[in-house]
């Protein structure tokens, strides 16, 4: 490369440096927060959250996150990058110091969809810059860079979540955001410089209202259902309600000139197929990961710390075997590819099947390693067909189409597991709790963390119960886990009726639309921009 017509920024690493930072403590809050779930169900020592609250400390930052992406994008586009960027952080740093004090599942889950507004600003504005500052001819391996530290803090995030609930309180997972933040704030403010779209795209405020209502709808039906029942006509009326929402939402987006989330994209069956798969795999991903955590924290008595080990592999999987689905690809096509990657991932779904109250932890870690593999081997061909389908100028618009679905499918997944997770446990542990006395029958049906609860206070007597909530979480895991598997199977399906056999344009991948795929595939969140790298 001539250097002396490079034309990207002079400080373009040390840029980048503060931007990887930034996006870093955004994705490694919620592999942190995974491993914390069991210490904040607790009563005595958390903030005794039920189930369902938290399923929703996970679901209200995802789907605000999930439907403000493109928006956040627009924003920084119209009135600067760096600016968002900076509000972005700002926002995220204040919602994780009301995260850790939070008082009640209430705040948390407030704090929570608070960290979702920030960090649905942060992860555009970074790539964005990142686009602005570089020379076309580095900008692929600065992308490389950035979606490398997605995977960095994938890995590192339940280490880190273990190593702090050790020694410290539940919230010091959220408070070890601030430092973090405080120092990328003052950076970006140094380092990193202003840039704007001089054309930038209106903001589609009436879609992001319509998407986020709906969604929301929809899954506090599925939760309420799994909590109560489905027998109910207040569960079904907010599923339905919720369904009408994001149909509405739909031919909104398809009348207007500047949607926030391109649905006409979805009439190209090859791009609809990759996306729908993309969405099918995280559904099942996310939602087995969280029966996992409560499995490891609550049946087998292991520490945080230990549990975050366990899932390491997953992490390892993605690491090495993501980068070299691109040349799988190139030989034998995203069909084979993928079709491969789904049956492994369903393989290792369905093995949890076989997971008792003594089954060997290694077993474990295999699983997540299977599926880390099978993972690996689905995103990057579903990114590359889903780029190879659309004209040139459309595959960033592409890959956050493809980002949004996959975040909205694992807030789905989390929402309906364990919806199946919770109403399984409680109809096997109704037959055991009817000799308990009325103030812990309820807290000892209601869920796992609350039989723990129920079983230390019974002393000595909690030694039976314990057992039958052992055997009733785990029986319920098994139905979760048959489920996550029929979803992976329905993306096994989906790939092999409308996916082809070939790349349409296997000239498509090269060195910076490889990279640009990598992203994808963990999570790309502005399409205008990587249209630009793409």
């Amino acid at each position: 490369m001539d250097v002396s017509s490079n034309t990207g920024h002079p400080r373009r690493w040390a840029i980048l440096g503060v931007l990887v930072v930034s996006l870093l403590v955004v994705v490694l809050d919620n592999t942190v927060l995974n491993v914390a779930l069991r210490t904040i169900a607790d009563p005595v020592h958390g903030l005794g959250a039920s189930q369902s609250q938290l399923e929703w400390a996970i679901n209200s930052y995802t789907l605000v996150f999930a439907g403000l992406l493109f928006t956040a994008g627009v924003l920084g586009d119209r009135y600067g990058r760096r600016a968002v960027l900076l509000i972005g952080l700002t926002l995220f740093g204040l919602a994780s110091l009301l995260s850790a004090y939070a008082q009640d599942p209430a705040q948390l889950i407030a704090a929570r969809a608070l960290m979702g507004i920030g960090g649905a600003a942060v992860m555009p504005a970074t790539l964005s810059i990142i686009s602005n500052v570089f020379d076309p001819r580095e900008r692929a391996r600065a992308i490389g860079v950035w979606a490398g530290s997605v995977g960095l803090a994938v890995a590192i995030g339940p280490v880190v979540g273990g190593l702090l609930l050790e020694r410290y309180w539940w919230g010091s997972v959220f408070l070890i955001n601030v430092p973090i933040v405080v120092a990328g704030v003052i950076a970006a403010f140094v380092i990193v410089p202003e840039s704007r779209d001089p054309k930038p795209g209106r903001v589609d405020v009436v879609g992001v209202l319509l998407s986020v209502a709906g969604l929301v709808v929809l899954v506090y039906g599925v939760v309420d259902g799994g909590d109560h029942g489905f027998d109910r006509p207040a569960a079904w009326g907010s599923i339905l309600g919720g369904l009408v929402i994001l149909a509405g939402f739909v031919a909104y987006e398809r009348r207007i000139p500047f949607p926030s989330l391109d649905v006409r994209l979805f009439a190209n069956p090859r791009f609809s197929a990759a996306v729908v798969a993309v969405g099918l795999v995280f559904f099942a991903a996310m939602g087995s990961m969280f029966f996992t955590a409560f499995y490891l924290q609550l049946v087998r008595g292991y520490s945080p710390l230990k549990s975050g080990l366990l899932m390491v592999p997953f992490a390892v999987a993605q690491m090495v075997f993501a980068p070299r689905s691109a040349a799988l690809v190139r030989r034998h096509g995203p069909k084979a590819v993928m079709a491969v990657g789904m049956v492994l991932t369903m393989a290792a779904l369905a093995g949890f099947v076989l997971v008792a109250v003594d089954t060997p932890a290694w077993v474990v870690a295999a699983l997540a390693f299977v599926q880390g593999v099978g993972m690996a081997n689905v995103m990057p061909p579903a990114t590359e067909s889903i780029m190879s389908s659309l004209p040139r100028e459309k595959a960033g618009v592409g890959s956050a189409v493809s980002n949004t679905i996959r975040q909205v499918a694992g807030a789905l997944g989390v929402a309906v597991l364990g919806s199946v997770l919770s109403a399984t446990y409680r109809s096997n542990m109704a037959p055991h709790v009817t000799r308990l006395p009325d103030s812990v029958r309820g807290p000892a049906q209601e869920s796992i963390s609350g039989g723990y609860a129920v079983a230390a206070r019974l002393g000595a007597a909690g030694h039976t119960l314990i057992g039958h909530v052992n055997d009733s979480f785990v029986h319920a895991m098994h139905y979760s886990a048959i489920g996550s598997a029929a979803v992976a199977l329905a993306g096994l399906v989906v790939v092999f009726v409308w996916l082809p056999r070939h790349s349409s344009s296997p000239e498509f991948m090269t060195a910076e639309a490889t990279a640009a795929g990598e992203t994808a595939a963990v999570g790309t969140p502005d399409g205008r921009e990587l249209a630009d790298v793409a």
